[in-house]
């Protein structure tokens, strides 16, 4: 039975199933992990296709179902933990890059990301199912309503592709609204990268925290408007309007 409390939500749809292993295009010899396999939907397709599949499973009684589902089709390797605070370097051997998949519960899924770019240098890629309003922003471009700061950490680390969408009667239970599969794939090398990581995420919240007011205003306790003059950005733009260059330039400048 799903737990409302785990945010879960099983997929039950075969032709998706299909359609989500053909998007990952498995090999024998990848390292990858499935985050939340829930009933082993997924879990079952890939298996075949590897000769090793890591999950990682919070509700320890889904555990054994999952094993029983998945008994005599490959080696499953089961961890029983919190994916938010997992260690995927962990599971990195021989210097081969981890793959991540996962139909993340809509709860967690921002966060969970979040953690996972942490181990972005040692991931291949990541393809998740999420909420579509959630890879909507992931993926949004610079100037659209979407764009926000989760499109400029997301793609500080990553690019972003949305692959096609999943409809609600594809889980059960039905969620209340439309999925999205997405593929990102962490740049080999980091187009524009911050002298002060840390400084650069605060200036984006800073910023995105009060999205509808001018760069003078969002910003004015961190930088002045002289200063965003100087660097060429018109202070009367609003946060959204701002590239991941530009942000990396404004904390730059205050690092």
């Amino acid at each position: 039975m799903p737990r409302k409390r785990f945010g879960q939500n099983f997929l039950q749809d075969e032709e998706v199933v299909a359609q989500i292993v053909a998007a990952i295009d498995p090999c024998s010899d990848d390292l990858m992990v499935e985050i939340g396999p829930g009933l082993g939907a997924l879990t079952s397709a890939l298996l075949p296709k590897l000769q090793t599949l890591h999950v990682i499973e919070f509700d320890r009684d889904l555990i054994p179902k999952l094993k029983q589902t998945c008994a005599n089709i490959g080696e499953l390797i089961v961890h029983q933990a919190d994916a938010l605070k997992f260690d995927f370097e962990a599971l990195i051997a021989a210097k081969q890059k981890l793959r991540v998949v996962g139909n993340l519960p809509y709860n967690i899924s921002s966060p969970l990301i979040f953690h996972l770019l942490e181990f972005a240098s040692n991931i291949k890629d990541m393809h998740f199912m999420l909420q579509k309003e959630v890879a909507d922003r992931m993926s949004a471009h610079v100037g659209t309503k979407a764009y926000g700061r989760l499109s400029i950490m997301v793609q500080y680390f990553c690019q972003t592709e949305k692959l096609f969408e999943v409809p609600a009667s594809a889980f059960h239970p039905q969620p209340k609204v439309t999925s999205s599969f997405i593929r990102l794939i962490p740049h080999k090398k980091i187009p524009a990268r911050a002298k002060d990581f840390t400084k650069f995420a605060e200036t984006v919240k800073i910023a995105f925290n009060q999205r509808r007011k001018t760069l003078r205003n969002a910003l004015k306790l961190i930088i002045s408007t002289d200063a965003l003059e100087k660097l060429g950005i018109n202070p009367k733009l609003r946060p959204e309007q701002l590239n991941i260059k530009d942000y990396v330039r404004i904390s730059d400048l205050i690092s």
